[in-house]
C-alpha cells in the first residue's frame, strides 16, 4: 500500500497544500493555494488552511494510507505548541498552525492525524537533499529568495533544526547598514531599491522584464541582490564548512545568470580555501519543493 503525508507550506504570500506520496510525487489534482499576505489574520489563516486541506483530502486514493501532515512555515516557528511568528505576517504572531491543520484534516477524515511542523526553510532543506540538488553532499544549505529569504541545514543526511527548529534563518542575519539580508536581496526590497533610484517599475518580475530589456537600475537590483545573498553564503560556508547551497524561490530566476552571480560574490568573500569551494546551485526542484519538503516531516 502506498504511503501519503498531507503537506502544507505557508509563506508571506501564499500558502499551498497537496498530499505527496512515499517517494515524493504530488498526488494530481490535489494542489491548491490560498493568499496570505502582510495583512492575514488568525481567523483568515484558518479559513484558508481549512479550504487547501480539503481540497487535498478530497483527492486522497481509495484505499490509501495517510500517515501524516508536514507543516513548512514562514517563521520563525515553535515547533512544542505548533505556533508560527511569522517575520512577514505580523498580525498572525502566535497563530495556532498546527492545531489549525489538524482540525481541519480531522473534520475530513473523522480522526486525529499527527502532525509535525517545522519552518520552511528547513522543510525545503530536507526535499533538496532526498530528491533535489544536494542528495550527494555531505554538508548543505538550501535557501529561498522570494518575499522573504529563508533556509535550512542538512549534514549528513540528516535535517539540522537547531534549539527550536529554527536554524537556517539566513533573511535575518545582519548586512550592510545594519540592514537584513532579507531587507536587501528579496524580491519586494530589491523593487523598493530599485525604485529609489528612479526606476517606475513596481515588482520583481517588473525587474526581470526590465533589466532584460537593458533598463540599469532594475540591472543593478539584481546585481545587489545576489551580491548581497553570496556574501551572506560566503559566512555561512565559513561557519558550517557547507559542500553546496542550493537556492530556489520566484526572484532567484529574476535572471538566468543570478546564480552565477551569488557564486562569484560567495567565491570573493569566503575567508578560506574550504569556504571558496563551495558551490550554489539552482533548485532542484521548483516550485514543489516546499510541499515536498513538508510531507518529508512526515514521511521521513
Amino acid at each position: 500500500m502506498t504511503r501519503y503525508a498531507l503537506a502544507v507550506d505557508v509563506g508571506g504570500t501564499k500558502m499551498e497544500a497537496a498530499l505527496v506520496s512515499a517517494d515524493g510525487v504530488l498526488v494530481e489534482g490535489s494542489r491548491s493555494r490560498q493568499p496570505t499576505g502582510r495583512e492575514a489574520t488568525p481567523p483568515a489563516l484558518a479559513a484558508a488552511v481549512d479550504a487547501i486541506v480539503r481540497h487535498a483530502l478530497a483527492a486522497l486514493p481509495a484505499g490509501a494510507e495517510l500517515v501524516g501532515a508536514g507543516i513548512g512555515s514562514a517563521g520563525p516557528v515553535d515547533r512544542v505548541a505548533g505556533t508560527i511568528e511569522p517575520v512577514n505576517m505580523p498580525l498572525a504572531h502566535g497563530f495556532a498552525l498546527a492545531a489549525a491543520v489538524r482540525d481541519a484534516a480531522t473534520a475530513v477524515l473523522g480522526r486525529d492525524l499527527p502532525t509535525t511542523l517545522g519552518h520552511d526553510g528547513g522543510a525545503l532543506a530536507l526535499a533538496e537533499s532526498w530528491l533535489g540538488a544536494t542528495r550527494d553532499a555531505g554538508a548543505s544549505l538550501s535557501i529561498v529568495v522570494s518575499t522573504g529569504v529563508g533556509g535550512g541545514f542538512v549534514v549528513n543526511g540528516a535535517y539540522i533544526p537547531g534549539a527550536t527548529g529554527n536554524a537556517g534563518h539566513l533573511g535575518q542575519v545582519r548586512r550592510e547598514g545594519g540592514l537584513t539580508l532579507e531587507e536587501i536581496a528579496s524580491g519586494p526590497a530589491s523593487a523598493a531599491w530599485a525604485q529609489e533610484q528612479g526606476w517606475t517599475g513596481a515588482t520583481g518580475e517588473d525587474l526581470a522584464r526590465d533589466a532584460a530589456a537593458g533598463d540599469a537600475i532594475a540591472r543593478a537590483a539584481i546585481e545587489r541582490s545576489a551580491r548581497a545573498v553570496g556574501e551572506a553564503l560566503a559566512d555561512a560556508a565559513t561557519l558550517v564548512d557547507l559542500d553546496v547551497v542550493a537556492i530556489g524561490g520566484g526572484f532567484s530566476r529574476v535572471s538566468s545568470d543570478y546564480i552565477d552571480l551569488v557564486q562569484q560574490a560567495l567565491t570573493a568573500h569566503a575567508v578560506h580555501p574550504y569556504s571558496r569551494r563551495t558551490r550554489a546551485v539552482r533548485s532542484g526542484l521548483g516550485d514543489e519543493g516546499p510541499l515536498i519538503g513538508a510531507a518529508a516531516l512526515a514521511l521521513r
